[in-house]
């Protein structure tokens, strides 16, 4: 007989390592530039590209509000609930057997119980007491039965008087009246009582329709000014006093990434052309005005690597001809503080 030696067979194995390498190899790396929004006009606009552009901010309890501009998409504010959470379903109680009648009446086992276990013990003393008799003498042997008896008739009255003691308890028992507290429920305890319903107090915001005054409007222009200044100089230290915090990270991100791809994006000569006011509310002590924006201005890239006039030096834009944007933008302030920016949105 002849034997074939075979190799191992690793032909699937290394089939499998070939996919998870390809697989491996073949995944597009994450780019950290996002979609460009807008018409143009500075930090949000889509001539300078950024990967927080488009619609960001908050707008307090109207952050995502179907508005009449595009709804933000990055936002600190917790997006709400859209469905109700899934709820495990009840365990299904098991099958209860109906008690036997000495377990709905424990007082009758117990009586039971002392019975039987006096009626044993009888037996049992009984025995070893006619066990002791002895035949050597006759008046030894009389007394033994005489005390025999007389514990018998002991045991049958003591028995006697524990049915009597248990049925007595037992119909004081049920002549006993029973309270009925179905009638008491949560709502009709009195005050201080433990099975009164403890308050809960709701945590709401106050929203009241709010007056944007002349002032604020003068404010809202000079802020698009200074906003557009700072930003064309990245100038992180002067957003600080125009923006929310939370916009100031996203104008931050926006720079950082200018920075890596050397280049830098101008806005100049800005110059409001329209101002609408969209919404003005109050939310306990913050005030917010939903703004509609149209401005002018000449906004522009250029490539920090190449000088005036070389080929590629101006990226996107125009440095001469100035160009129209529309944004809608969203200024804060606590009680009567200064204006801030906090959300930007395209116009849809």
């Amino acid at each position: 007989m002849t034997f074939i030696k075979r190799e191992p067979a690793l032909n699937h194995t290394k089939l499998i390592a070939a996919f998870i390498m390809i697989a491996l190899i073949g995944t597009p790396a994450m780019s950290f530039a996002r979609a460009r929004g807008g018409s143009g006009g500075g930090y949000s606009s889509g001539s300078r590209g950024g990967s927080a552009s488009g619609n960001i901010g908050s707008r307090g309890s109207r952050t995502h509000d179907q508005s009449s501009a595009q709804p933000i998409q990055q936002s600190s504010m917790p997006k709400p609930a859209t469905t109700a959470p899934q709820q495990a379903p009840a365990a299904q109680p098991a099958p209860t057997r109906s008690p036997s009648f000495l377990q709905r009446n424990p007082l009758l086992a117990g009586i039971a119980g002392g019975l039987a276990g006096t009626w044993i013990g009888h037996m049992l003393f009984g025995a070893v007491d006619s066990t002791a008799k002895t035949t050597e003498a006759g008046e030894q042997a009389g007394a033994t039965e005489q005390a025999a008896g007389s514990s018998s008739s002991t045991g049958i009255l003591l028995i006697l008087m524990l049915v009597g003691a248990g049925a007595l308890l037992y119909f004081m028992k049920i002549r006993r009246p029973v309270p009925d507290f179905s009638g008491i429920t949560r709502s009709s305890t009195a005050s201080g009582s433990l099975l009164a319903e403890p308050s809960v107090t709701a945590i709401q915001t106050t929203v009241v329709v709010s007056h944007v005054t002349p002032a604020d409007k003068a404010a809202f222009q000079q802020l698009l000014a200074d906003i557009q200044a700072a930003w064309s100089k990245q100038d992180l230290a002067s957003l600080r006093r125009f923006v929310t915090p939370e916009m100031l990270t996203y104008f931050s991100t926006a720079l950082a990434e200018q920075t890596s791809l050397d280049i830098q994006n101008y806005v100049e000569d800005v110059a409001l052309l329209q101002a609408e006011v969209r919404e003005s509310w109050i939310e306990d002590a913050t005030h917010y005005a939903t703004v509609g924006l149209r401005w002018s201005a000449r906004d522009y890239t250029v490539s920090l690597t190449k000088q005036r006039g070389d080929a590629g030096y101006l990226v996107e834009g125009s440095d001469v001809a100035p160009s129209e944007s529309r944004e809608v933008w969203t200024f804060m302030r606590f009680q009567d503080g200064k204006w801030l920016l906090s959300a930007i949105q395209q116009t849809t």
